[in-house]
């Protein structure tokens, strides 16, 4: 009796996001474990971490990070990490994420809040919208809980909030510095004091000049930018939605909306300068309180894939004065 090959070929990969994350032409989809490259981690026990449920629902949680050395005596700021990853891959649990927190929590003299959100293709845009303005909200029913977690009793002033975000991560520090307004007077007694938002992943339909003509090799290149973005937004939409182009043309004006101060850092070789640059000076022009670095030639996650290099030190004193300028 002779076999009939099938007429259904076998599955293929259609999408590969740094072997991180694979799609399939029948619509599965592999996750690996693994992030998408190795680092060695660096803990040397002077800064104490530990993993909090956030949604029991959507698995999600969030890693508390606080110097070793902390006590009621001295309460310290409180400083969210939101991670990168194109709104695809990525997870707070990475080693590169996780070294530049312990460093974060030990040169900031600051508590770390670091949390995951729901990750598309499964998971698409505003799902990491909702997740971020989750893990804020989760700080505020800390603060007004006679049950809090012991951490943040003992070291945390509530009043001294910074939300920073890192690429992804920087794009839902933008979301959420939009959602709450300055002051943020839903997260009372919560307060938010200001945002860093180091090198925030937007697009748009237009390219800039360095999209269009930036090096191929990139360590995020307009490929990968694209392939994110295709994965990410909702069906249908394209990269001038609002939540990937906050100048788009369906876009809310932001001249009207009242920020908290904003550092903006971007590396001067990434290829989403052009659009970083323009983002703090359009709102700087608005009046908006904006500091803006420029790291000469350095790519997109300088300071986490090589956090004790000479710019990612530069990098963490600009931070550090950013946030004790702003604290009181």
């Amino acid at each position: 009796m002779s076999s009939i090959a099938s007429d259904h070929p076998s599955p293929f990969v259609v999408d590969d996001c740094r072997g991180v994350l694979q799609v399939y032409s029948d619509g599965s989809i592999v996750r690996s474990s693994k992030p998408s490259f190795n680092v060695t981690v660096h803990d040397d026990g002077s800064v104490l971490w530990k993993d909090v449920v956030l949604n029991p629902t959507h698995n999600l949680r969030l890693r508390l990070y606080k110097p070793a050395d902390s006590s009621s005596s001295s309460t310290l700021p409180i400083f969210y990490y939101i991670h990168g990853g194109g709104f695809c891959i990525g997870s707070f649990t990475w080693p590169n994420f996780h070294n530049y927190c312990l460093r974060l929590a030990s040169d900031l003299r600051a508590v770390i809040i670091a949390p995951d959100y729901r990750l598309a293709p499964e998971n698409r845009l505003p799902a990491a919208m909702d997740d971020a303005f989750a893990a804020v909200k989760w700080l505020q029913a800390q603060a007004t809980s006679d049950n809090r977690d012991p951490w943040l009793t003992e070291v945390c002033d509530f009043s001294r909030v910074f939300i920073s975000g890192d690429s992804a991560g920087g794009n839902l520090a933008h979301y959420l510095a939009v959602r709450l307004g300055r002051g943020s007077p839903e997260l009372a007694p919560v307060r938010v004091r200001g945002y860093i938002l180091l090198a925030p992943f937007f697009s748009g339909i237009e390219r800039t000049k360095l999209e269009a003509e930036g090096p191929k090799d990139a360590f995020l290149n307009l490929e990968l930018m694209d392939r994110f973005w295709r994965l990410s937004v909702p069906i249908g939409a394209d990269r001038d939605h609002p939540l990937v182009n906050p100048f788009g043309p369906s876009s809310k004006s932001l001249e009207g909306i009242d920020l908290d101060p904003m550092l903006v850092v971007v590396g001067g070789g990434d290829l989403l300068r052009d659009r970083c640059k323009d983002y703090a000076d359009r709102l700087k022009n608005w009046g908006k309180n904006i500091e803006y670095a420029e790291f000469e030639g350095k790519q997109h996650g300088f300071f986490t894939v090589d956090p004790n290099s000479e710019a990612a030190n530069e990098l963490m004193l600009i931070i550090k004065k950013f946030v004790e300028k702003h604290s009181f």
